[in-house]
This record gives C-alpha cells, sequence and structure tokens, in this order.
C-alpha cells in the first residue's frame, strides 16, 4: 500500500510543477516576453496545454466569468493540496 501511495503523492508532486510551469508560460506568451511563433516555445506550450487542459476545463465551467482572470489553477492546486493532505494525514498517517 505504501508503494502505492508514494507513487500518487510523486504523481501529485510532477503535477503540480507542470501546472506552474504552464501558468508562467502563459504570462510570458500573454505579456509577448516570448513569443510562439518560435517551434521549440510552441510544442513546449502545446504539450503543456494537453497535459493541463482536460483537468483545468472542469473547473473553468464552473467559475463565475471574471473577466480576463483565471484562477483555475489556484483551485487546482488547492484540490491537490487538499488529495495530499488528506492521503498523508488519514488514509496512511504513520507514512509519511
Amino acid at each position: 500500500m505504501r508503494a502505492v501511495l508514494d507513487v500518487i503523492m510523486i504523481a501529485l508532486n510532477l503535477y503540480i510543477w507542470v501546472l506552474i510551469a504552464s501558468a508562467v508560460l502563459s504570462w510570458l506568451i500573454a505579456f509577448n516576453v516570448i513569443n510562439t511563433r518560435n517551434q521549440f516555445v510552441s510544442t513546449v506550450w502545446d504539450m503543456l496545454y494537453r497535459i493541463t487542459e482536460p483537468v483545468l476545463r472542469p473547473i473553468r465551467e464552473r467559475l463565475p466569468n471574471l473577466g480576463g482572470l483565471d484562477i483555475s489553477p489556484i483551485i487546482l492546486l488547492l484540490i491537490i493540496y487538499f488529495i495530499q493532505s488528506v492521503i498523508t494525514r488519514y488514509i496512511y498517517p504513520n507514512v509519511f
């Protein structure tokens, strides 16, 4: 059971970093710091979009329209931290 929980915790930690990278890259693109015409930037952006969008889309659908502000990554981070907290405190408290 501990191995499964370790894999879940590692996957959640990796997804947190992917989510942060996606948010930072979206800011850099929005403020024209980097250009999506660059093939490498376009490839990285497409990969991050494909990884994060299926999870963020349902959250965005349930949120009210806040104009240009997208808080769905923050909500997803809070959900992931909640899941990690439940795993470490209640499911297997003596492991971590």
